[in-house]
């Protein structure tokens, strides 16, 4: 929880710039195990329920094409890091974009459940807000599938959310 959550809203992530690009970090305990967890993070059928298609090679160095569900994007990524159960890192690049992004993924068993870090680098500084809001759905998507539960409204939600992390962005002197 933040000091900028409104009413109604749980705010996941921070917002904060490095290197002139954006980077967003989400961290929410999900009632699942780190193999569970790991699981809905890897294997194509169950990304395909809560993510998007991914099709490709999953595996390091391994590269895949990609369509995400809560925001229609498309791209492609390789696989730079997969520590089965901690840590997989992904460099993804938009259809149409010349930068390159990094996704990390780390996941800490806390009992029962799992801590799961996502924290996105290298979007554009002016857009770092929508990306937060963005991520969160995706985080909450993933929450909501361990929980055996359907996606939600992505357009509804990311509307709740969007004036939070303007918010944030405006508190780190961002756009």
């Amino acid at each position: 929880m933040t000091g900028n959550e409104r009413p109604g809203t749980r705010i996941l992530g921070n917002l904060r710039s490095a290197g002139g690009k954006g980077v967003v970090r989400m961290e929410d305990r999900v009632d699942a195990d780190v193999a569970e967890v790991w699981s809905a993070l890897t294997d194509p059928s169950r990304l395909a329920r809560w993510y998007g298609e991914v099709e490709g090679e999953l595996r390091p160095g391994g590269e895949y094409r990609a369509r995400l569900l809560a925001s229609g994007w498309e791209g492609t990524g390789r696989v730079v890091a997969c520590e089965p159960r901690q840590r997989l890192v992904l460099v993804t690049k938009h259809v149409t974009a010349p930068d390159e992004g990094v996704i990390e993924v780390t996941l800490a068993a806390d009992g029962d459940l799992t801590i799961a870090a996502w924290e996105e680098r290298g979007m554009p500084l002016d857009h770092l807000a929508a990306y937060g809001a963005g991520i969160q759905v995706h985080v909450e998507d993933l929450a909501a599938h361990l929980a055996g539960q359907e996606r939600c409204d992505a357009e509804a939600r990311f509307g709740e959310l969007l004036p939070a992390y303007r918010d944030l962005a405006a508190g780190v002197g961002l756009p």
